[in-house]
C-alpha cells in the first residue's frame, strides 16, 4: 500500500503556504469527488480506491495522509483531486512529488 502526505501547493508569490483549509471546506471540496467520512467529525474520508487521514480535531488541516488500497482506480482519483483542487502529493518512502500531465 502507497503512502502519500497531501500538502498545499505554493505558488511563487508564497513561500510557505498556511493549509489547505478549514476541515469543513476540505471535507466539502472532497465529498464533491465522491469521498468522505463513514460517520460525522471522522478523522477517514473513504474514496474510491483510497482514504485521507486527517489529524484529530486538527482546524485548518495542514497536512494529511493519503493511503492508496486500489493502485487500478486509486491513481485517477488522485490524479482528478490534485487537478481539481490543486494540492501537492509527496510520496513518503522516496520524497518524490507526483506530476499529472496537464491537458
Amino acid at each position: 500500500m502507497r503512502v502519500l502526505v497531501v500538502l498545499p501547493s505554493v505558488t511563487p508569490s508564497e513561500r510557505n503556504p498556511s493549509s489547505l483549509g478549514s476541515r469543513a471546506s476540505v471535507e466539502k471540496c472532497l465529498r464533491g469527488l465522491n469521498t468522505q467520512s463513514d460517520s460525522i467529525g471522522g478523522d477517514i474520508l473513504y474514496g474510491p480506491g483510497i482514504q485521507f487521514q486527517l489529524a484529530p480535531n486538527q482546524d485548518p488541516v495542514v497536512q494529511m495522509l493519503l493511503e492508496v488500497s486500489d493502485e487500478d482506480i486509486g491513481w485517477l482519483v488522485i490524479e482528478r483531486i490534485g487537478k481539481t483542487l490543486k494540492w501537492k502529493f509527496v510520496d513518503i518512502n522516496t520524497g518524490n512529488e507526483l506530476a499529472f500531465p496537464s491537458n
